[in-house]
């Protein structure tokens, strides 16, 4: 590499909008009308000139010309040759002709001419893609970002149907939730800042650095196996189209969280707004081996002994704040900056992009409520009865900072890709509520107070290659993509004061309400992906074949632990204030013998069995042929091998050691295959038939327990055992994979502009469906369990219309819905059907089989949009709402636990103006309807009872951005 090259390459990563002083530029790209595919070494010329160049192997072109306006001609071999007329330049700007389509010229018709306003209004391309997909996909692309204007990934999917996005941040397809959803970026799976989740956060990625978003919904053996409901992949520019160096700011108001008085927060650390604690809230004991931390009962009446002042030193490091504080609450707001260009160096194209954004978010939940009931022993008796409840207000702010930089480096046969992706975010909370405890002999009433605090981090680097053989003949892609993520749980403290009737007398901390504590969590993941897929295009029957074969391999490890304190207030006097504990005189040694004060008991000494590490290891490859065996018709039959194991090492339920002990091992054969028979040129129909899996989380396959402080609910891990009180096994602790046999039908007709209109059925069968199931030995815990076999079979109806078959004047207007409706079924487990049976009511019937948890029955997306892009004016009202779902699986006297529709209708508007559009003004309403999030304990002939409510209010965004180039 010459000092020529280097110096090049600094210009453009320092310069974001070069620019040719005289000339203008023309960009664009030439596909295939009838599979959307880039085609290869098209001529593009300026009409009547011989200015022009020629398309590489993703069908992209460069012209540079002299300002004016002019028709560009493409023309290539055995196709049609189009014109665009009306193609204007202007010196130092960059022109882009999006999806220019080739038909081939069988009937010998000659030349299409088209406007440059008609083919940037056009996805033919896109449908093109999907029509001729293997795989029944559907997505957007960075040519309808520009159009529609949304700011982030997020609300740029909810546009495709049968999506929908839970919490603004996760998708879901098919009604199916996380465990069967699966994000990956760039064609790669990484972790998301959740790394138990499947999904990434999605709206960590501004609309500005992606290419597309494509959704698949049926699985080909090229594809990870460990998906059902479908898989979402976001594709981040190589190459930006034209020079781009956009600000947005962005604010949301609530009015019943924003600006309030009552808002709950805590005092922390001045990098808070950051994402990131500054040390804080750092454990007292991080500088001791867990062995030399000194015990209560080794220093007791010695206080001035050195294990004594050890003591005393770590109790005094502890922050001293416990209690919440009420102030004024601010409104979200967001800022963001983003850049990108391309250049042509010596046979080669330099891209780079680059964007930074930072959000802030704060949340205030009024009279949030929070219970567990259960089945009374009389079994004449179907009303549920009150376990504990608690009411109360609790805040949180919420700080998501996100940097992405990409290189990119074309060359004639080859293209190459670095992308690097920070993630930081921080959230605190503060809690203040009243608790009741009515749970089978106890009866009491508590103040609780909660703060918590959690930050986490993801650094991700992709590098990635791409390269073409005789022409596009060959094509072999390769991948590597190493990410490292981080979650740290920081000084959580829990206090609950006992105080009956709530009059603030007789205070007290005992054992029946619970000690005070102090939780530090810790986790960190690495993981390494890598992948290489190699194409081989023939011919068969005279038709286009393509024949691909590859594999990969992804490497996990995970280090957990939790480190929790018992507070203990010895021989103090108790307050409303629980910071009073911690104050100088109250605190260990409090008298001269060391008899009384605060202390603290570490439950992690000496054996923590809340310590594991955990490694993953998953090899992959796969094989498949897609191929016309008659006219018409197109076969695509593939079969994937993965060899999976999972090693754990850390204490199990007895306090044994397991060291490095495989807990999951699995190889298992994924074959695939998909029938398209083409109707007509516009119409499909599609039969698949596929086996994927779900395979539980390093958190699941463990014996971890983890404490959700405010709602008072843990998680605890799928390999401990469980038994009802007359002592038999209702979970043996044998947490198994979950295998999915899947069976799809589908009609699908595309029209132009975008519209489409299908119909699917589905079936799938679960073999070892893997639940979330409540603990019987402890109230208020949550387990992972394989809970026998299920199936769900569905209908799916989707559709996208234009309005202007109504009349011309709603040109501008169009519909687009998802319809799925789902019947599901366990056939339960003899444990639990036994464990049922025996808590039945009086006069109910026990089935053996019951609805899939975390399967809804019905989904329903709606949206009427209105874009005119002439005025620069685009938006749209969209509704979306979800089944009852089975979210928690009752056990024993404990009853099941349904989440209630949430009935989410949102609007938005974007607006363009100023010279040549480059500011755009953004207004959006959530939640117009006002609806409630609500979850409800279900029993026989009984009346719901609350398990979660919360109010999520109504909010208003406004957001404004300025493209500087």
């Amino acid at each position: 590499m010459n000092n020529k090259f280097l110096i090049s390459i600094l210009l453009v990563l320092l310069i974001p909008a070069i620019s040719l002083a005289q000339k203008g530029i023309i960009r664009g790209t030439v596909t295939d009308a009838a599979n959307g595919e880039a085609l290869f070494g098209v001529n593009v010329v300026i009409e009547g000139t011989s200015t022009g160049a020629v398309t590489d192997f993703d069908g992209k072109f460069q012209i540079n010309a002299e300002p004016g306006t002019y028709n560009v001609q493409a023309s290539f071999v055995t196709y049609r040759t189009v014109t665009i007329e009306g193609v204007k330049v202007n010196a130092g700007e960059v022109n882009i002709i999006d999806n220019i389509s080739l038909a081939e010229d069988v009937a010998q018709l000659g030349e299409v001419v088209v406007t440059a306003k008609a083919i940037r209004s056009t996805e033919a391309a896109l449908l093109a893609v999907k029509r001729k997909s293997p795989n029944v996909l559907d997505g957007i692309s960075s040519a309808n970002f520009r159009k529609i204007g949304d700011s982030d990934a997020a609300s740029a999917v909810k546009r495709v149907p049968g999506i929908s996005v839970e919490g603004g941040k996760y998708v879901y397809i098919r009604g199916l939730g996380d465990r069967y959803t699966k994000s990956i970026l760039n064609g790669v799976d990484i972790p998301g800042l959740d790394p138990d989740r499947n999904t990434l956060q999605m709206d960590i990625f501004p609309t500005g650095i992606i290419d597309n978003i494509m959704v698949t919904k049926s699985f080909t053996a090229d594809l990870p196996a460990d998906f059902t409901g479908g898989i979402v992949n976001i594709d981040t520019k190589e190459f930006p189209e034209e020079p781009t160096f956009d600000v947005s700011i962005g604010g949301s108001f609530n009015p019943t969280m924003h600006f309030n008085n009552n808002y709950l927060t805590y005092e922390g650390s001045n990098t808070d707004f950051l994402g990131f604690d500054n040390g804080t809230r750092a454990n007292p004991a991080d500088n001791f081996a867990s062995e030399d931390i000194p015990l209560y009962g080794n220093v007791i009446g010695r206080p001035d002994s050195k294990d004594g002042q050890k003591f005393s030193s770590i109790l005094r490091d502890f922050n001293p704040t416990l209690d919440a504080m009420r102030q004024n609450s601010f409104m979200d707001y967001s800022a963001g900056l983003s850049f990108g260009n391309q250049k042509a160096l010596s046979g080669m194209t330099l891209g780079h992009s680059f964007s930074l954004n930072y959000k802030n978010n704060t949340r205030f939940y009024q009279d949030a409520e929070f219970g567990r009931y259960g089945l009374a022993n009389d079994r004449s008796t179907n009303e549920l009865e009150v376990r504990e409840t608690q009411i109360g207000d609790y805040g949180t702010n919420e700080v998501l900072i996100s940097a992405m930089g990409g290189l990119a480096l074309k060359t004639a046969n080859s293209k190459y890709k670095l992308n690097l992706l920070h993630l930081q975010n921080g959230e605190s909370k503060a809690g203040e509520f009243e608790y009741r405890n009515r749970d089978q002999g106890a009866n009491f009433d508590a103040r609780q107070e909660n703060l918590e605090y959690t930050q986490k981090g993801l650094t991700n680097i992709l590098l990635a290659g791409e390269h073409y053989i005789d022409g596009r003949d060959w094509q072999v892609e390769w991948k590597v993509s190493p990410t490292r993520s981080s979650i740290t749980d920081p000084d959580i403290r829990f206090t609950r004061i006992r105080d009956e009737g709530f009059d603030g007398q007789n205070l007290t901390i005992g054992s029946e309400s619970g000690y005070p504590e102090r939780i530090w969590r810790y986790l960190n993941e690495d993981n390494l992906a890598s992948k290489a897929d190699i194409t081989r295009s023939y011919k068969f029957n005279g038709e286009d074949a393509k024949f691909k074969f590859g594999g990969g391999n992804t490497y996990k490890r995970r280090d957990y632990k939790i480190e929790n304190y018992q507070i203990i207030p010895n021989g103090v006097e108790i307050t409303l204030n629980p910071n009073v504990m911690f104050e100088e005189e109250n605190l260990w040694p409090a008298d001269e013998n060391g008899f009384s004060g605060t202390r603290y008991e570490p439950q992690f000494v000496p054996n923590n069995t809340n310590k594991y590490d955990a490694t993953i290891n998953s090899s992959a490859a796969y094989a498949s042929n897609e191929f016309a065996p008659i006219e018409n018709l197109k076969a695509i039959i593939g079969l994937r091998t993965e060899y999976y194991t999972q090693s754990y090492t850390g204490l199990n339920q007895q306090g044994l050691l397991l060291e490095n002990e495989q807990v999951l091992e699995t190889f298992d054969l994924f074959p695939t295959a998909n029938l398209v028979y083409s109707l007509a040129e516009k119409q499909n129909f599609r039969v698949g038939y596929s086996r994927t899996t779900a395979r539980p989380s390093f958190k699941e396959a463990s014996f971890a327990e983890i404490l959700d402080p405010v709602s008072g609910r843990s998680f605890i891990g799928g390999f401990f055992p469980d038994e009802n009180a007359t002592g038999d096994v209702v979970w043996d602790g044998n947490l198994r994979p979950t295998y999915i046999d899947n069976f799809d039908l589908r009609w699908e007709l595309f029209q132009e502009r975008g519209q489409t209109f299908s119909l699917s059925g589905f079936y799938k069968k679960f073999t070892d469906p893997i639940e979330m199931v409540q603990y019987v030995q402890i109230a208020g815990f949550f387990q992972p369990r394989n809970v026998g076999t299920g199936e769900v079979v569905g209908a799916e109806a989707e559709f996208r219309k234009n309005l202007s078959f109504i009349t011309p004047a709603l040109e501008n207007f169009s519909v687009n819905g998802n319809i799925t409706v789902t019947q599901s079924k366990i056939e339960m487990a003899p444990n639990e059907f036994a464990s049922r049976t025996n808590n039945a009511r009086e006069g109910q019937v026990i089935e053996n089989t019951r609805e899939m948890a975390g399967q809804s029955p019905y989904i329903l997306n709606l949206g009427m949009s209105y874009a005119d892009y002439e005025n620069g004016l685009d938006g749209g009202l969209f509704y979306n709402v979800q089944g009852p779902t089975l979210i928690f699986v009752g056990i024993g006297n404990r009853s099941d636990i349904y989440s209630e529709p949430f009935h989410n209708l949102n609007f938005n508007m974007n607006k363009t103006f100023g010279a040549d559009e480059k500011m755009k003004l953004s207004v959006g309403i959530s939640n117009i309807l006002g609806d409630l999030r609500e979850e409800f304990f279900q029993g026989y002939q009984a009346q719901e009872q609350v398990f979660t409510r919360y109010n999520p209010g109504r909010s208003v965004s406004v957001g404004f951005s300025y493209k500087f180039r």
